[in-house]
């Protein structure tokens, strides 16, 4: 599988804790949206003409984009690559940006599936991560979507929050279920560096995140997502059966994409390029044609580690046999002993010669698969 992700920068105002790349005015809109179709053209071969089964926008906000402008990228998109006629053509939406028309607009287009970055429906949860809509909106939303005929929708819920109580997320995931909604991506907020939130709570203005409340709430999660038949398929995502993200199961499972966009990422199988995160180096594509973005071949130790890390995370699991085949058989053998102290501890379990992360072993999923890394020379 090969898959496309676009990189749209705009967004009405930075959330607090976010650190992807994103600028808080349109004012370069048009000239980014030129750029991006000249980008599309220089990066025609880089996915050397494979078959593309999925499309993602991503941001960013890309609903702040009109259906014209959507379709004009559809268009260059088209021009230079084999799109599967039932390609997952994804497109990340705010709420408040959902209305009838729009949605009428995008039915209209190639885009079969939402991501809405719902995170809560409580307000003061909103507030405290300096979100632009209102609980109302994101529920009004999401059934205007599923009205509009889009059947395959996923939203965001962030749990961890401060404000947000053990019977405030029981509420949320009830909320979810209620919605009807086939995909549930569901993340811990973590502080990152350089973002608003780590300011403020650094500054006592805001407090901070609790990490016994995160694992208790990622617990009722689990539990309550298996309750309900929904798979948890990687260690953030849960769905029903046929709606897994087939865009990002590419990145878990190895396979090749092309980013498009400031700060997008690439891999082919051999090497990661990403383009740097500034608006302004980005618009300077057409005069500068590749110094856009910079490059790294990937070691040996790189690919096994990635293989390792990503494998972990989804309910496909580590394959000895694969690491065996692709690494060699020795890679395999010392991945297994690696691994016994914690099949051991119950933190991972061993099946048709596969390693899979156990309930308790999912809240330490980094670590563990660090601890299975081999040292890069």
């Amino acid at each position: 599988m090969a898959g496309i992700y676009i990189h749209i920068p705009f967004c009405k105002q930075k959330c607090h804790y976010c650190n992807f790349f994103s600028v808080a005015s349109l004012k370069n809109k048009d000239e980014f949206l030129k750029t991006l179709l000249k980008e599309i053209e220089l990066q025609k071969d880089y996915l050397q003409g494979r078959e593309i089964n999925t499309v993602y926008f991503g941001g960013g906000t890309p609903s702040m984009l009109s259906a014209f402008e959507v379709q004009n990228i559809f268009d260059k998109l088209n021009r230079y690559h084999n799109i599967n006629s039932d390609a997952e053509i994804t497109l990340e939406a705010n709420p408040d940006d959902i209305n009838k028309e729009k949605l009428r607009e995008l039915k209209a287009l190639q885009v079969n599936r939402f991501s809405m970055g719902v995170q809560s429906f409580f307000n003061d949860d909103l507030h405290y991560l300096n979100r632009v809509h209102d609980a109302s909106q994101a529920e009004r939303s999401i059934k205007l979507a599923q009205d509009a005929g889009f059947n395959n929708i996923t939203i965001d819920l962030i749990y961890g929050i401060p404000t947000l109580t053990t019977d405030k997320w029981n509420q949320n995931l009830e909320k979810f279920l209620q919605l009807d909604i086939p995909h549930l991506s569901a993340y811990s907020l973590t502080i990152e560096d350089k973002t608003a939130l780590k300011t403020l709570i650094d500054r006592k203005k805001l407090p901070a995140v609790k990490e016994e409340e995160s694992i208790k709430h990622f617990k009722i999660l689990g539990k309550k997502m298996k309750e309900n038949d929904f798979i948890h398929y990687e260690i953030s995502n849960f769905a029903r059966k046929g709606f897994y993200s087939n865009h990002n199961s590419i990145y878990w499972m190895g396979g090749h994409y092309l980013g498009l966009g400031p700060s997008a990422h690439s891999f082919n199988g051999k090497s990661r390029q990403w383009n740097h995160a500034s608006i302004a180096k980005y618009l300077q594509l057409s005069a500068y044609k590749e110094t856009h973005y910079e490059k790294e071949v990937l070691s040996f130790e790189q690919k096994y580690n990635e293989y390792i890390m990503t494998s972990l995370r989804t309910t496909w699991g580590c394959d000895l046999e694969h690491i065996a085949n692709v690494f060699g058989k020795e890679y395999a053998a010392r991945c297994l002993q690696d691994a016994k102290t914690f099949i051991t501890d119950s933190m991972i379990r061993k099946e048709n010669n596969k390693l899979f992360l156990t309930d308790k072993g999912k809240l330490f999923a980094d670590g563990i698969a660090s601890k299975l890394f081999l040292e890069e020379i």
